[in-house]
C-alpha cells in the first residue's frame, strides 16, 4: 500500500501531461492534415512561413501555389499553415496606423510635439562626424602643402 502512495503522484503526472499536452497537440495535428488534404485549386492559403498565395494545382503530396500573376512555386502540403478567408486577408486600413500616416503620431510632427531624444542624438552625432571629417581633410591638405615646401617645391607623394 505504501508503494502505491509513492507511485500515485507519478501516474497522476502522466495523466495530466496526456490531457494538457499530448491530446490537444494530436487534435491540432489531425485538423492540419484534414485541412491540407481538403485543398482545392483557387483556395487562398498562407504557408507556415507567412507567404500568401493561391492554390493552382494539387498533386499527391505537393501543392502548386501562385504567389504573383505568372509566378508559380511547388510546395509540400505540410507547408500550408492555413486557408485564408477573404475577411482575413484584408486588414482595416483605418485601424492600421502605418497605412494612415495622419494617425501615426511618429510620422505627424503636429500630433507629437515632443522631440525624440534618440533621433536628436543620432542627428547630432552625424553632424559632428561630418564636421570632424571636414576638419581632417583640411588638416591633411595643409600637411601636404608643408611637405611640398620642405622638399623644395617638389611633390614626392606617390599617386
Amino acid at each position: 500500500m505504501e508503494q502505491l502512495g509513492s507511485i500515485l503522484p507519478l501516474i497522476l503526472l502522466v495523466v495530466v501531461f496526456y490531457f494538457l499536452l499530448i491530446r490537444p497537440q494530436r487534435k491540432r495535428q489531425q485538423e492540419a492534415v484534414k485541412m491540407q488534404n481538403s485543398l482545392s485549386p483557387g483556395a487562398r492559403v498562407m504557408t507556415t512561413t507567412g507567404l500568401f498565395a493561391t492554390v493552382v494545382a494539387v498533386d499527391n503530396e505537393d501543392v502548386v501555389l501562385e504567389v504573383a500573376p505568372g509566378v508559380e512555386t511547388r510546395w509540400v502540403k505540410a507547408a500550408i499553415g492555413r486557408v485564408v478567408t477573404p475577411g482575413d486577408a484584408v486588414a482595416d486600413p483605418v485601424a492600421d496606423p502605418v497605412a494612415d500616416p495622419v494617425a501615426d503620431p511618429v510620422a505627424d510632427p503636429v500630433a507629437d510635439p515632443v522631440a525624440d531624444p534618440v533621433a536628436d542624438s543620432v542627428a547630432d552625432s552625424v553632424a559632428d562626424s561630418v564636421a570632424d571629417a571636414d576638419a581632417d581633410e583640411t588638416a591633411d591638405a595643409s600637411k601636404d602643402d608643408d611637405t611640398a615646401e620642405r622638399n623644395d617645391g617638389h611633390d614626392t607623394r606617390k599617386p
